[in-house]
């Protein structure tokens, strides 16, 4: 009987008060049944309303993946580009770059999930195979799957004998001997346009300062350029740091700091050696070519 029957039943249910069997320990007993079935039933209606806050993890992975490159591999030819002093230059070059590195990156991401997919295909084929083929080899794993629990041994056999005539024997080889978690349907699909869609937008960002400037004012831009990633590397490495580990506290706040600070270090090698090949080429083609201040 479900809390709500059980709650209607009793709101319909009223002793006699002028009963001789009526007496005050019934009163009582029919009062404190009534009150805590009225609060179990508004506890599990809260329970219901509560909405789920969970987050694939393995989507924030791809957010995280996406976001990291686009904020290193574009700022740093955005930056080697600017040597040459021309912005259309940098902002041409930076574009096709942001649109075939998503498209590259979208489909590595694509390629990587379906082939995740072959994989716990062909496990599963595997797996159902020996749960017919070799049942005695499926009970050893079994019984080495919850040894490390420190269970009685009466409830490890019971255990091992339900599953082994159990339909979920599969299934439960899956998730707790291979430890590989069933791949929805659209993970493929999440997964490229999640990393795409990072990628892009996090190389879009250095781009932005050389849509406000002029013609060969590209060096100017670059200032800007690298100002706004400083900040956007930053923001980004303290985020994703914080987001594993927590948001609250001193150990925390440190954590994400140095995350920061870790993330603008990557971002300023790979700019600084982009931008210096750049200008290493760029003298080797022209050595009598005066420098650009």
């Amino acid at each position: 009987m479900s809390i709500n029957s059980l709650s209607g039943l009793m709101s319909s249910y009223s002793p006699l008060s002028n009963s001789s069997l009526a007496t005050d320990d019934e009163k009582e007993l029919h009062m404190r049944l009534r009150s805590d079935v009225e609060a179990g039933d508004k506890q599990g209606r809260r329970d219901e309303k509560k909405p789920s806050r969970f987050i694939d993890g393995r989507t924030v992975s791809d957010a995280i993946i996406g976001l990291s490159d686009g904020m290193t591999v574009p700022f740093a030819l955005t930056a080697g580009l600017s040597a040459l002093g021309d912005t259309k230059v940098v902002v041409f070059g930076g574009m096709a770059e942001l649109i075939a590195g998503a498209i590259s990156m979208g489909l590595g991401g694509y390629l990587g999930a379906k082939s995740e997919e072959e994989s716990y295909k062909a496990t599963l084929r595997e797996t159902q195979t020996q749960t017919v083929a070799d049942p005695a080899s499926v009970t050893t794993t079994i019984t080495d799957i919850f040894e490390p629990y420190g269970l009685p041994s009466e409830l490890v056999a019971q255990l091992t004998d339900h599953l082994v005539v159990s339909p979920m024997l599969p299934s439960f080889l899956m998730n707790f001997h291979h430890t590989l978690p069933e791949p929805s349907e659209s993970r493929a699909v999440i997964c490229a346009l999640t990393i795409a869609l990072g990628y892009f937008i996090g190389g879009f960002v250095p781009l932005l300062p050389y849509f406000f400037v002029g013609p060969q004012d590209a060096f100017v831009a670059l200032r800007w350029s690298i100002a706004t990633m400083v900040v956007a590397l930053f923001i980004f490495g303290y985020g994703k740091t914080c987001f594993m580990s927590g948001w609250k506290g001193r150990t925390n706040v440190r954590k994400g700091g140095v995350g920061g600070l870790q993330m603008v270090l990557v971002g300023g090698i790979a700019a600084g050696s982009a931008m210096g090949l750049v200008k290493a080429f760029q003298m080797m083609a022209h050595p009598d070519h005066p420098k650009q201040e």
